[in-house]
C-alpha cells in the first residue's frame, strides 16, 4: 500500500501510518490474516471462532463519557454516563492513537450505521486485528465499493484491545485497565482494555441514541420485520426475552435485529448485521440464526467447538454469553434496504420468571408508556454470577438503558407521541413461565406465544373479548383459538391461587419501587397506569 493509501485509510483517526494497512478488506482477506496472526480458528463450517479472555460481555462499569462544555448540560449523567474529564479523554485518546501507530499493521474498516441516507452516519473503525474488522463489516453497513474512495469518517473508533488503560494518566475506574470513552464533541470513541466485540456496536448504538433525537428520529433497542401486506412491527425487549427468536418469523420479512430508527417516514435498521447470543441454540426451534451461524464468514465469540471444530452449542464453560455475528443477508427473507414504513404494531417482551404476567395483553397509550419506561424483565437464577435461588427483577428503562445519553424521559416521550400519532397498537408479551414461578412452573409454550402474536399482528386478538386481569391492571383475551383459555389468564394456570396472589403482590412492590425512578418525568395519565402494591 502507498504512503498515499495509508494517509487515506487514516484520514480523521489521528493514527500514524505503521508499515502495513489493510483497509476495507472482505471476509475471505480478513480470515486469512486473522489465522495467520492466531487470532483464532475456523469451525467445521468455516465460521472464525475467537475467544475474548476476561471479557465475556460488556464493561458498563468502564464506560465513560467526555464531559465537553459544548455538551454537557444533554448528557444524562450517572451510573450509566460516568463523566470523564475532557484532558483526561485528549491524554487517553493520544496513547491509543501512539499504541495503534507502533502496531506492525493495522486493518480498517468503512462503514455507514443507519439504512436511511437521510440518517445514516459514517464510521472508521482502526484496530489491530483481522477478527475485529471482520465483526466490525458484519455489523455494519457496508456501502458500494465506488463510495469508499472518497470516504471521510463522521465518527472514528480508535480499537485497542490488548492496551492496558491507566486511570491515573487516563481517567477510568480506579484499578481497572479497560476503559471504552467516547467524546460526542471529537466524534471519538477509543475502547482499550476489552476484546469483547459488542463494545464496538454497542458505542455506536450510543451515538445513534444521541444524534437521533436532535433530529426527530426515536433509536430503539429492537427488532423489527414487516409483513406480506407491509405491516411493520417492532419487538423490544432484554436479552433472553426473546426478541431475535420471535421476529425471525418466516411468514415475515427481517427489517433488522436490535437497532433501529422510527423516522416521520418509518422505520429503518441501523446495522448490516445480527449479533445473536447461542447458548443451547436449538437448531429445530431457530432454524435461521442455526444455519447462519455454521457458515463462512459468521464471527462466533466464546462458542466451544472439538478438536475437528464441531461446535457444542450448549457448552457455556468460557460464559453463558456466547455470540455469532453475521452479515443480515445470511438469514432468507430480509427487506433489502433495512427500511420499511411505519410501525402497526408494536411488542414489548418480558421473560417474567416470577410466572405471573399474562402472555399476551394489549396496553393503553400511557401503558406502553409506563412499561418503556419501566423496561422489565426477571432474570433466572444460575444464569448469571450472583443471582441466588430465586428469580431477580430487572429494570432496564427504555429496554436499553446503558445505551442511552440522554435523559430516558427523552426517548419516553418521543415513542408516546409516535404511538399517538400513528394509532400503533401496542401489545405486552410474556415469553418467561406459567403455571408457577421458575422452579416450579414451566417455560412458556413458544407455540403458544408464535400463535398469539400472529393473532396480534393480522389484527384477528383486537377483535376477541378483553378482560382486565387485577393485578397489574392488563388487559387480557378472553379466548383465543389454539391457546388453553388457562393460559391466557396466568392466575388460572397455578395449581395454588394463594402463591399466585403473593408472588403477584410481590411483583406489584417491585414495579411501584421502580417507578419511583422515573415518576417524576411523566405524565398524570402515566401515572395513573402506573402498577402500585395492594394495600
Amino acid at each position: 500500500m502507498t504512503d498515499t493509501s495509508h494517509a487515506r485509510a487514516l484520514s480523521g483517526t489521528g493514527v500514524s501510518a505503521p508499515q502495513t494497512v489493510h483497509a476495507n478488506l472482505t471476509a475471505p482477506g480478513l480470515t486469512t490474516h486473522a489465522l495467520r496472526r492466531g487470532e483464532g480458528r475456523l469451525s467445521a463450517d468455516g465460521a472464525f471462532i475467537a475467544v475474548t479472555g476476561q471479557h465475556t460481555g460488556r464493561s458498563v462499569q468502564d464506560k465513560f463519557v467526555a464531559d465537553d462544555p459544548e455538551v454537557t448540560q444533554e448528557i444524562w449523567w450517572g451510573k450509566v454516563n460516568q463523566k470523564l474529564d475532557p484532558a483526561k479523554f485528549e491524554s487517553f485518546t493520544t496513547r491509543v492513537r501512539d499504541y495503534l501507530g507502533g502496531r506492525e499493521e493495522l486493518f480498517t474498516q468503512d462503514l455507514y450505521a443507519g439504512a436511511d441516507p437521510e440518517h445514516r452516519i459514517k464510521v472508521r473503525l482502526v484496530t489491530p486485528n483481522a477478527w475485529h474488522a471482520m465483526f466490525a463489516r458484519n455489523m455494519f453497513i457496508r456501502p458500494p465499493v465506488e463510495e469508499l474512495a472518497g470516504f471521510e469518517p463522521d465518527y472514528v473508533i480508535l480499537h485497542a484491545p490488548e492496551m492496558e488503560a491507566n486511570p491515573a494518566t487516563d481517567g477510568g475506574r480506579e484499578g481497572s485497565s479497560t476503559l471504552i470513552a467516547l467524546s460526542f464533541a471529537k466524534k471519538v470513541i477509543a475502547i482499550a482494555g476489552t476484546s469483547y466485540a459488542g463494545e464496538i456496536k454497542k458505542s455506536i448504538f450510543t451515538v445513534m441514541n444521541w444524534l437521533l433525537p436532535a433530529k426527530g428520529v426515536l433509536p430503539m433497542h429492537c427488532s423489527a420485520n414487516v409483513g406480506k401486506g407491509g405491516d411493520t412491527a417492532l419487538f423490544f425487549g432484554l436479552s433472553g426475552t426473546g426478541k431475535t427468536t420471535l421476529s425471525s418469523d418466516p411468514e415475515r420479512a427481517l427489517i433488522g435485529d436490535d437497532e433501529h430508527g422510527w423516522s416521520p417516514k418509518g422505520v429503518f435498521n441501523f446495522e448490516g448485521g445480527c449479533y445473536a447470543k447461542v447458548i443451547k441454540l436449538s437448531k429445530e426451534a431457530e432454524p435461521q440464526i442455526w444455519n447462519a451461524s455454521h457458515r463462512f464468514g459468521a464471527v462466533l465469540e466464546n462458542v466451544v467447538a472439538d478438536e475437528r471444530g464441531v461446535l457444542d452449542l450448549d457448552n457455556g464453560s468460557l460464559t453463558e454469553n456466547t455470540r455469532s455475528c453475521y452479515p443480515i443477508e445470511f438469514i432468507p427473507n430480509t427487506v433489502p434496504g433495512g427500511m420499511a414504513g411505519l410501525p402497526k404494531n408494536v411488542v414489548m417482551l418480558t421473560a417474567d420468571a416470577f410466572g405471573v404476567l399474562p402472555p399476551i395483553s394489549k396496553l393503553t397509550p400511557a401503558q406502553a408508556m409506563y412499561h418503556f419506561m419501566s423496561g422489565y424483565t426477571a432474570k433466572v437464577a444460575g444464569t448469571e454470577k450472583g443471582l441466588g435461588k430465586e428469580p431477580q427483577a430487572t429494570f432496564s428503562t427504555c429496554f436499553g438503558a446503558p445505551f442511552l445519553p440522554r435523559h430516558p424521559e427523552t426517548y419516553g416521550r418521543m415513542l408516546a407521541e409516535l404511538i399517538e400519532k400513528h394509532g400503533a397498537q401496542v401489545w405486552l408479551v410474556n415469553t418467561g413461565w406459567t403455571g408457577g414461578a421458575y422452579g416450579t412452573g414451566q417455560r412458556m409454550s413458544i407455540k403458544h406465544t408464535r400463535a398469539l402474536l400472529r393473532a396480534a399482528l393480522d389484527g384477528s386478538l383486537a377483535k376477541v373479548e378483553f378482560v382486565q386481569e387485577p393485578f397489574f391492571g392488563l388487559a387480557i383475551p378472553k379466548t383465543l383459538e389454539g391457546v388453553p383459555s388457562e393460559v391466557l389468564n396466568p392466575r388460572d394456570s397455578w395449581a395454588d391461587k394463594a402463591a399466585y396472589d403473593r408472588t403477584a403482590k410481590d411483583l406489584q412492590s417491585r414495579f411501584e419501587k421502580n417507578f419511583e425512578t422515573f415518576a417524576g418525568a411523566v405524565s398524570e395519565d402515566v401515572k395513573k397506569a402506573a402498577i402500585k402494591a395492594a394495600a
